[in-house]
């Protein structure tokens, strides 16, 4: 097994869950762990591990293996010693006379995972991120805990919000997909909710922010993604857009998205970024069953033969999906979704309009 890409809080325990269930299937089984993700497969950096390994750690956060970002596009490029990328990890897998691999990942962990299925290695895949932008599964995990986390900054910059009777921006982290934003939104009372699916409009959060202090409130919380854009910059070209966004003057969007409020209403605005507090400490109890559950699952996968799919959570029932049917999409937030509408119904405001 292996981890890859960015960390999450519930890596241990899903690895956990899927050993503790192999053990229980199997009266003998052997599982190597893979050092800092697909980078450990390629270069046959591994160890074996024992049950001991899987002991205390259900409440861990991070991983145990080690993690490290090898991106998607540039697994066909030759390493720096001129290797084929695919080629290694084949070999080491062929070497080792693995029976799966098991990957543990986001979106371009995924990827690449279906690109070994493709050169006919066996894989089961489990979705990590704390982004929950997986295609084919209602969540993955990792991400309530991110929300847990991302409420709790959210909470605490209340109280001197409203002490001070400023505007507080929150960044939350996202690049493409709104769904940590909307939720940690949602749970920490924020007043206006700016994520990348819904392209905002500066007049809309001016507008949005004076109505507030019409009513008599003296503060105000943005809870913005750190991926979220203007109307303007959405109306560009894809090429355009990454020239913007290369010569931003700020050192992100939220930073940006206070200038511009300062500048037109004259309002104090402080800004707070988590970062990668959101990644990090033990999983919330939500993620702790979430992750046993889809490890179990992952090791009913293997003892059946069932290779080349992807654990999911559907309506809170635990299955599995063609891996091809998930890697490459992003599950994003519909702007008409539901959650959007009874949000809109709550007073909060998307700053779109």
């Amino acid at each position: 097994m292996l981890t890859s890409g960015g960390d999450c809080q519930a890596l241990n325990a899903t690895m956990r869950g899927i050993a503790k269930a192999l053990y229980n299937l199997y009266d003998s089984v052997d599982i190597v762990g893979f050092r800092d993700g697909y980078r450990g497969l390629m270069y046959e950096d591994y160890r074996l591990l024992l049950k001991n390994d899987f002991s205390g750690i259900l409440t861990q956060g991070g991983t145990l293996l080690g993690t490290s970002r090898q991106p998607f596009k540039q697994m066909t490029q030759p390493d720096e010693n001129g290797n084929n990328k695919v080629e290694l990890m084949k070999a080491t897998y062929r070497k080792l006379g693995l029976d799966c691999l098991c990957v543990l990942g986001g979106n371009g962990s995924q990827k690449t995972a279906n690109l070994l299925r493709q050169e006919g290695l066996n894989i089961v895949s489990l979705p990590k991120t704390i982004d929950n932008d997986l295609f084919g599964t209602d969540e993955t995990f990792g991400f309530q805990s991110a929300v847990e986390i991302a409420s709790n900054a959210i909470d605490c910059i209340h109280t001197t919000a409203a002490s001070h009777g400023r505007v507080f921006i929150v960044e939350v982290m996202g690049h493409k997909v709104g769904w940590l934003t909307l939720y940690a939104g949602i749970a920490g009372g924020a007043d206006i909710i700016l994520i990348p699916e819904i392209p905002y409009d500066i007049k809309a959060i001016i507008e949005a922010l004076q109505k507030r202090q019409r009513a008599g409130s003296r503060f105000s919380i943005i809870v913005v993604a750190e991926g979220a854009i203007s109307k303007e910059t959405a109306a560009l070209s894809k090429k355009e857009r990454k020239t913007k966004l290369a010569s931003r003057r700020y050192p992100s969007v939220a930073y940006e998205i206070g200038a511009e409020i300062q500048a037109i209403t004259g309002q104090e605005v402080r800004v707070t970024v988590p970062g990668h507090t959101q990644r990090g400490g033990a999983p919330n109890p939500y993620d702790r069953v979430l992750s046993s559950r889809l490890g179990a699952r992952a090791a009913k996968l293997i003892s059946e033969g069932r290779f080349g799919e992807m654990v999911v959570i559907r309506n809170n029932e635990i299955t599995s999906i063609p891996l091809e049917e998930s890697a490459g999409k992003l599950k994003t937030v519909d702007p008409n979704s539901s959650i959007v509408e009874e949000a809109r119904l709550l007073g909060l405001s998307f700053g779109d309009r």
